[in-house]
């Protein structure tokens, strides 16, 4: 047993390495590629009197998307591969989709700040930011619950329980919604949110 979990440790250990290794290829990664297409617009294509120096601000952007969805999403497993031996999968999964959904938010906030540049850029970014904010409220929500219900576990999956007037047997417990499979077969898939904020009644198990 002792030494499954030394196992486990060790290999939970290598794959947080190997995630922050990932981050930081792509930061660096990032940076050089940037450095480049800066050279090419700048130097390289204007000496051959080529000038689509108006261009590069398109081509950043899309680095910037792209390279910065890949850090977003390698931040997001480092957190994954920290939280899954101590939580398990599912609570590390919401956790990693909770992180994913904000990083993605600040990543469109920032870069619509660094397209309007100055003030101009602070405000349309605080405005994006706002604008996601309120548009995937309920969405962040229920992911921050459903990692609450995960971590605090009221109930786990095979309880008889009572939720939102809903009674039958948890069959799952994911990021945005609770899965209650009740006794005529009906599947109720229960946003996490409401879960959080009812009462839950836990029913006695049967005897066999």
């Amino acid at each position: 047993m002792a030494q499954q979990q030394k196992m486990e440790i060790k290999e939970a250990t290598k794959e947080v390495s190997g995630a922050i290794a990932k981050v930081i290829v792509y930061v660096v990664l990032y940076v050089l590629v940037g450095a480049v297409v800066k050279y090419l617009f700048v130097s390289f294509f204007p000496s051959f009197g080529i000038h689509i120096s108006e261009y590069e601000v398109y081509v950043q952007i899309l680095l910037a998307v792209a390279f910065g969805y890949l850090i977003v999403s390698g931040i997001a497993e480092v957190f994954y591969a920290s939280l899954r031996p101590k939580y398990g999968h599912p609570t590390a999964a919401a956790m990693r989709n909770v992180i994913k959904i904000v990083g993605i938010g600040a990543l469109a906030a920032a870069i619509a700040g660094a397209i309007a540049g100055g003030a101009a850029g602070v405000a349309l970014g605080g405005f994006i930011g706002i604008v996601i904010g309120f548009a995937s409220q309920q969405v962040l929500g229920h992911a921050v619950a459903g990692l609450f219900l995960l971590i605090a576990r009221p109930f786990k999956i095979g309880d008889s329980v009572i939720i939102v007037g809903e009674d039958g047997e948890v069959e799952d417990v994911a990021t945005l919604f609770t899965t209650v499979a009740k006794a005529d077969g009906i599947r109720v898939l229960i946003p996490n949110g409401s879960v959080i904020g009812s009462k839950i009644y836990l029913k006695p198990k049967k005897q066999s």
